[in-house]
């Protein structure tokens, strides 16, 4: 399986996106505490990341 670049690009993005949302439901839904907070602010930085790998396709 040949991978091209906007192949890896895509793959890691699907990847970031649902480790964001995984990471968000954590804090939402398990950690009711402060700890809540930052499982959700840290899958908010994967979401972000994640566009921005989104947005670099076809790019590099």
């Amino acid at each position: 399986m040949a991978l091209n670049k906007n192949q890896v690009l895509s793959y890691a993005t699907l990847i970031m996106v649902v480790m964001g949302l995984l990471l968000i439901c954590l804090g939402v839904f398990r950690y009711s505490e402060i700890s809540g907070w930052g499982f959700g602010a840290v899958g908010v930085g994967f979401l972000a990341i994640a566009w921005v790998f989104d947005s670099l396709k076809g790019r590099v």
